[in-house]
């Protein structure tokens, strides 16, 4: 009983490591030809060298690593940070264990953002918690989640729906935007400190420097203006209704996913357009910052449309079993 204990622990434990290890990676924190050594990541991580090992070979099963000649691993990755050969920088990583509802978020996340370019999708809260191998009460979590992005929500019968995103709806949303959020930039501007915009000046250079630009650095620069900037705002009616818009946000998440990424050449212009807006606000003028946000929203919103063109002659994959037509 206590070696299959254990074993259960080593595998949990080399499972958090590969999950982190992996986003790391996708998320260009590590680049391509970066090497990567077993003593290195069981150190960082706090593990022993067995869950290390464990998390290195899925990675190198999965391609996302390649073995060099015994002396470690090589990463294989779209991202080049410039350290070709050199041992990658980890530094000491607690290993927190995620909760449960986090584990699965993201694919859930992915999967129905893909499914409503389509057509709509009703959740199944049973199905999708087998699918899992968790609890109900986990799989509220994920839904509440969505629910609160304005991702899903519940239909008249009480079942959870994923409404399709026309190009109309898509039309709506971004009117709600570009009519609110200049307002809220200019109204939070004088509560907003300085270091918040410095930091989101400095994420933007940071992503310029390194492209092509990673799903988490678009992500990151997208909530710096449209989220915590604006979070500054003192009027929370104005902030209410623009939680209506987040589901819009969901597909930059996920760049490299062929269904919801757009050419890399929209998101250098979008992160541009982003930084012409904070270096505004640097200078004391939030006006001027704001009449840019209008250009910058319009001029999204075309982006954001591209996914229909790309997607048009493009085949579905099966709908996972917890996902139905709705």
């Amino acid at each position: 009983m206590g070696e299959r204990k254990e074993a259960r622990q080593t595998t949990s434990l080399s499972q958090r490591v590969h999950l982190l290890l992996k986003m790391m990676i996708d998320n260009g924190r590590i680049g391509d030809g970066e090497k990567v050594l077993e003593a290195q990541v069981a150190k960082a991580f706090d593990v022993s060298r067995s869950p290390a090992r464990r998390a290195l070979r899925t990675l190198l099963d999965e391609g996302m690593l390649k073995d060099v000649d015994g002396h470690g691993y090589a990463v294989v990755s779209q991202h080049d940070t410039g350290r070709r050969g050199q041992v990658a920088v980890l530094d000491a990583i607690p290993l927190d264990i995620p909760r449960q509802w986090e584990r699965m978020y993201e694919e859930v996340e992915r999967e129905i953002a893909i499914r409503i370019l389509f057509g709509s999708v009703r959740v199944n809260e049973q199905k999708l918690a087998d699918h899992f191998g968790v609890s109900r009460s986990v799989t509220r979590d994920v839904l509440a989640r969505m629910d609160g992005l304005g991702l899903i929500q519940k239909n008249r019968a009480g079942h959870w729906v994923a409404e399709q995103v026309t190009p109309r709806r898509v039309g709506h949303l971004y009117e709600l935007r570009w009519i609110l959020e200049p307002q809220a930039l200019v109204e939070g501007y004088p509560h907003a400190p300085p270091f918040e915009l410095e930091k989101a000046r400095d994420n933007i250079w940071r992503a310029l420097a390194s492209s092509p630009i990673a799903s988490g650095e678009f992500d990151r620069i997208e909530t710096d203006l449209h989220g915590t900037l604006l979070s500054y705002c003192p009027n929370p009616e104005i902030l209410h209704a623009l939680r209506r818009t987040q589901s819009l946000f969901v597909p930059t998440r996920y760049l490299s996913d062929p269904f919801l990424g757009i050419p890399m050449e929209l998101i250098e212009a979008a992160v541009r357009e982003h930084l012409e807006i904070v270096q505004y606000l640097l200078d004391g003028k939030p006006d001027n910052a704001a009449r840019k946000l209008v250009q910058h929203l319009k001029v999204a919103q075309d982006r954001w449309l591209e996914r229909f063109e790309i997607n048009s002659n493009r085949t579905q994959r099966p709908l996972p079993p917890f996902l139905s037509p709705a």
